[in-house]
């Protein structure tokens, strides 16, 4: 066991992380560290809920001044995820002394300008909230020598490319780059050569690991029972929380109306809400105020709500990738999780990819109509088999009350008696 006292962690750092019961480090922890500590640029690809915000965010705390200067930047596609960074951040910050600050869209940037004036040692942000701040000359980020792309691939997925190069163009010359990411794409490693030098790639198998913790099965159903599907499993299963991914917004909408006009504690989570009404959400979901989440794949990126037990595909993934995020939004930290996906007669092509995607071949499940009519068919089999077992017991049954006695040949079988067959013989000798 290796804990972050032994990797000589500020000790201050130390107890902050006990409290809050981490005390060992993950394998991407393990693999990571020693190298952003040398100030090596990285690729790191590791799967999400495997420890990795703190993988990055360590070593560079260790590294930041406590001068009003920005210092280290981390760029994140989603604003879930900013979110999610920065609180950490913040924790690490009080700890240490250090300043940080999240910049993401959807929040007054009148508000933002003010904070910024403040030079946070330390930027979490979105690349277009970042770059319109960069525009209108309000932030600085001459100064970044440790600059993090986390979810780098999600970030090309999205269109960012662009807006990524100009921010690493802004920042020092020699800056030190981290990239993580689920997935190494050919654009992410065209990135890599492109602002890396020598970069060490680290490739933390931990896949299998975050995947042992849930229980994966498949659903097979129809578009016009799908939704009847869904209700019976949250009756079946009762999650504690549980979120519901549909392919889009329209889509996300229509279930969770349907959902909660059905009695179900249920709301929707996508890009067409503002922030405000997103946090709202997102923190009624965190208290359990609400039961089921409805959402698109936005939130499937950088959501780390404790206490999601299930996870239903509605709409099933459009790729491995898509899968795992998913999933993984379940059976964190060292918790159980069950992840159900929902598959048409269709679909079973795709299942194969995704069951390629991750080495594992996926369980289909029953649904209560199956059991019963597999009982029913239990029945009916052994109705037949004590049917069949009578007509043999009947057969069996001696028709002559000779037949038992010893020499009778007939057995039982013959439609005379044997005295009959004696007398017919005695007959026969007299003509």
């Amino acid at each position: 066991m290796t804990t972050f006292r032994d990797w000589n962690i500020d000790p201050a750092v130390c107890e902050s992380l006990r409290r809050r019961g981490i005390v060992e480090l993950t394998p991407v922890q393990e693999q990571a560290i020693p190298v952003l500590r040398s100030g090596q640029d990285a690729v790191v690809q590791s799967q999400t809920g495997t420890g990795k915000t703190l993988a990055f965010l360590l070593p560079v705390f260790e590294k930041l001044k406590n001068v009003p200067v920005t210092q280290a930047l981390v760029v994140t596609p989603t604003r879930e995820l900013a979110i999610q960074i920065s609180k950490l951040a913040a924790f690490l910050g009080e700890a240490l002394g250090i300043a940080s600050l999240a910049i993401y869209g959807g929040q007054d940037i009148e508000r933002q300008k003010q904070k910024l004036r403040r030079h946070p040692q330390i930027i979490i942000g979105t690349p277009g909230r970042l770059l319109d701040h960069l525009r209108r000359h309000t932030i600085d980020i001459s100064k970044v020598n440790k600059v993090v792309l986390d979810e780098a691939d999600e970030m090309m997925r999205r269109g960012f490319l662009e807006d990524v190069e100009v921010l690493l163009k802004e920042a020092a010359a020699d800056h030190q780059l981290m990239l993580f990411s689920a997935t190494i794409p050919d654009r992410v490693r065209a990135l890599a050569q492109r602002y890396m030098e020598a970069p060490r790639e680290i490739i933390v198998k931990s896949e299998h690991v975050t995947l042992d913790n849930i229980r994966q099965v498949i659903v097979d159903t129809t578009e016009e029972t799908k939704l009847d599907r869904l209700c019976e499993l949250i009756n079946s299963q009762q999650p504690y929380l549980a979120m519901v991914f549909c392919h889009t917004r329209q889509r996300v909408a229509k279930v969770a109306m349907e959902l909660a006009q059905r009695g179900y504690l249920a709301e929707e989570l996508h890009g067409d809400l503002t922030q405000a009404q997103r946090a709202l959400v997102l923190k009624r979901f965190r208290a359990a105020q609400l039961q089921v989440l409805v959402a698109t794949d936005i939130a499937a990126r950088g959501l780390d709500i404790e206490g999601v037990t299930h996870v239903y595909n509605y709409d099933m993934p459009i790729d491995t990738e898509g899968y795992i995020h998913r999933i993984g939004r379940t059976g964190r930290a060292g918790q159980q999780g069950v992840a159900v996906t929902f598959v048409n007669a269709r679909q079973y092509t795709m299942l194969r990819k995704i069951e390629a995607g991750i080495k594992a071949r996926i369980t289909k499940e029953k649904s209560e109509r199956s059991h019963r009519r597999e009982k029913t068919q239990e029945k009916i089999r052994e109705k037949l088999q004590k049917e069949r077992k009578a007509e043999r017991e009947k057969k069996s049954i001696p028709l002559s009350k000779y037949a038992n006695r010893k020499g009778a040949s007939h057995k039982g079988r013959n439609d005379r008696s044997r005295r009959q067959n004696v007398q017919a013989r005695k007959a026969g000798k007299r003509r």
